[in-house]
């Protein structure tokens, strides 16, 4: 598969002018940053309420934004054209990707920041925040697939938002309804027990773990995701 800088970078424009543009969109980036505001504000200190905003700003920016942006293609009828276009699979998965990555890193180093969150381990940390925005990033790009609109978007992402944002709070009913344990295993809450693990003594397994299901949320997306895409090529 060929990959083409010239073509991943004019892609990377072009959402980033599209996302200028649609203030409904690129305003969403604000919400979960005023969420992590405000939950400083009120002394809260746990790594749960930490990570409210921070799982937040992965559905809600990330999840969103590429959901959106492919929608916006779509009705504009300007996807199809970039199918058709000399751009291969991986320029134009990679380039609709890589716009949508800068924002979460930027949004969620910022929900970070405003939350209060010191994490004990920056570094690990950080590798399964950029492990966590390539599983998001793949979901949008399967909703985006999907919707035919923004409007649409905005209600496909919904269940993405209830699901893995509030996946870890299902584990405190685990005890009550143990089918919520299976939400123990969403990347959401594998990386609340990561960070958690992080702020005592934490083994080896401690980390793996964690980091293994995400990569392998990540790659089962990005399949199936690229298996919708060669299926709209044909429709």
């Amino acid at each position: 598969m060929n990959i083409s800088m010239t073509r991943i970078q004019a892609i990377l424009m072009k959402d980033y002018k599209e996302f200028s543009r649609n203030y409904a969109v690129s305003s969403m980036v604000l919400l979960p940053l005023v969420m992590a505001f405000l939950y400083n504000q009120t002394g809260a200190n746990t790594i749960n309420i930490y990570f409210l905003p921070i799982n937040l700003t992965f559905s809600i920016v990330t999840t969103y934004v590429q959901c959106s942006l492919i929608a916006e293609e779509k009705e504009k009828n300007t996807l199809r054209s970039l199918m058709l276009s000399p751009a291969s699979l991986g320029d134009i998965l990679i380039g609709k990707s890589l716009f949508v990555l800068i924002i979460t890193i930027v949004s969620v180093a910022l929900a970070i920041f405003l939350v209060g969150y010191e994490p004990a381990n920056l570094f690990i940390l950080a590798i399964a925040l950029l492990l966590s925005a390539v599983f998001y990033i793949a979901l949008g790009t399967i909703c985006g697939l999907f919707a035919k609109s923004i409007m649409e978007a905005s209600i496909i992402v919904l269940p993405i938002m209830l699901i893995f944002s509030f996946g870890p709070m299902a584990l405190a009913l685990s005890s009550t309804y143990p089918i919520l344990k299976l939400a123990e295993w969403l990347p959401s809450s594998q990386l609340l027990l990561l960070a958690e693990a992080l702020e005592g003594k934490y083994s080896m397994t401690d980390v793996i773990i964690p980091m293994i299901t995400i990569i392998v949320w990540s790659l089962l997306s990005w399949i199936l995701a690229a298996i919708i895409y060669k299926k709209r090529m044909v429709d």
